[in-house]
């Protein structure tokens, strides 16, 4: 098991990464009214597969789109208290999203 951090900031951004040598576009952008980092995936040519995964602790992101075959798991972690979602100002500089590889 392997584990790298994805390259988020505390603001809305799109980027893309490589998750076991396949390119993603990585989109995520602030929710106020659910008061949450959301996050869509899509594949390198800007094709959506699964949009709207809230950005919280505690459980893989990834874990309900296992048929993707994306082949690891997306991890949310706050310092300083594991339980608490990156949140506005924090995403990126405390609060953190680290691809997790299946291997």
């Amino acid at each position: 098991m392997s584990a790298f951090p994805l390259p988020v900031s505390p603001s809305a951004q799109s980027f893309f990464v490589q998750l076991v040598n396949i390119s993603y576009k990585i989109t995520i952008r602030w929710n106020a009214v659910a008061i949450a980092w959301i996050m869509d995936i899509a594949t390198q040519e800007e094709v959506p597969l699964v949009s709207g995964i809230p950005i919280v602790t505690g459980v893989d992101l990834l874990a309900p789109y296992g048929y993707l075959g994306i082949g690891g798991g997306l991890i949310a972690i706050t310092e300083g208290n594991q339980d608490a979602v990156p949140t506005f100002d924090n995403l990126g500089k405390g609060g953190d999203v680290f691809f997790v590889t299946d291997d």
